[in-house]
C-alpha cells in the first residue's frame, strides 16, 4: 500500500479519515485487479468534488468581479475548471505518484491519464470536503487553482476556440479561417457533422459534433493544437 503522508505534507493537509484521501486516488481499474481492496473507487468523490469546485470558483468570481457580466464569468470559470487545467495542476503536484491503477492503466500515459488525473483532482476536493468541510476546500482551490486566473485572463484562454483561432490566423498568417462540412449523417433529430477548418486551401483540422456549431468549435480547438497556437 502506498504511503500518502508525503502528499499530506506537500499539500499541507492533515486528513482525519485517511481512507478518504486514499479513495480519492483509487481508480476503477485498480479494483478490477484487486477486488478485495477495502475501499471503493473515486467516482462518487469526484461527483461531489466537481460540485464543490464549481461552487467555490463561482462564489469567488461573483464576489471578486462585481461589475463583470454573467457570460464573461462563465467563460472564466470554464477555463479554470476544465480537464486540461486540472490535469496540469495534478501533474505539477505529483499526483501521478499516488494513483492506484491497474497494471494496464499504469502503462497508459496519454489522454486517458490526463482525464484520470483531472478526475482525481475533483475526487480529492470531495474528500477534503467530507473530511474537513468547505473552508479547507476554499483554501486548497485558491492556493492551487484560482492563482491561474490572471494568466487565463491575460492570455485570453477563456475565449472560445473559434475566436482564438481566427485571431491567431489573422495576426500570424493574415488569413481568415473558413469552415466546411466534410460529412453529415443521421436523421434530422440526431444529425452528426464532421467539419473541416481551412486556411485558404489547407485543411488544418477536423471536428465532430451533433451540431455544426459544436463541430466547428472542436475543429478550431484541434487546429489550435495542430498549429501550436
Amino acid at each position: 500500500m502506498k504511503d500518502f503522508s508525503p502528499l499530506e505534507k506537500k499539500l499541507n493537509l492533515k486528513f482525519k479519515n485517511k481512507d478518504l484521501l486514499i479513495q480519492a486516488f483509487c481508480h476503477r481499474s485498480y479494483l478490477n485487479e484487486n477486488p478485495d481492496f477495502y475501499l471503493d473507487h473515486n467516482e462518487r468523490l469526484e461527483f461531489l468534488g466537481d460540485a464543490v469546485l464549481e461552487l467555490i470558483v463561482t462564489e469567488y468570481l461573483y464576489q471578486k468581479y462585481p461589475k463583470k457580466p454573467e457570460g464573461e464569468l462563465t467563460n472564466w470559470r470554464a477555463a479554470l475548471v476544465n480537464a486540461k487545467m486540472l490535469f496540469e495542476i495534478s501533474k505539477d503536484l505529483d499526483f501521478n505518484d499516488f494513483l492506484l491503477l491497474s497494471r494496464g492503466e499504469a502503462k497508459e500515459l496519454g489522454k486517458a491519464r490526463q482525464y484520470i488525473l483531472a478526475n482525481t483532482f475533483e475526487a480529492l476536493i470531495g474528500a477534503i470536503y467530507l473530511d474537513r468541510g468547505l473552508d479547507p476546500c476554499k483554501e486548497f482551490i485558491k492556493k492551487y487553482l484560482i492563482k491561474k486566473l490572471p494568466h487565463i485572463i491575460e492570455a485570453g484562454l477563456f475565449r472560445d476556440a473559434k475566436s482564438r483561432f481566427q485571431e491567431e490566423a489573422q495576426e500570424g498568417v493574415g488569413i481568415t479561417p473558413t469552415y466546411k462540412v466534410l460529412e453529415e449523417w443521421g436523421p434530422d433529430h440526431a444529425k452528426h457533422f464532421i467539419i473541416g477548418i481551412f486556411l485558404n486551401k489547407e485543411l488544418v483540422a477536423k471536428g465532430e459534433g451533433s451540431s455544426k456549431q459544436e463541430a466547428e468549435e472542436k475543429a478550431a480547438k484541434n487546429a489550435l493544437e495542430v498549429k501550436g497556437w
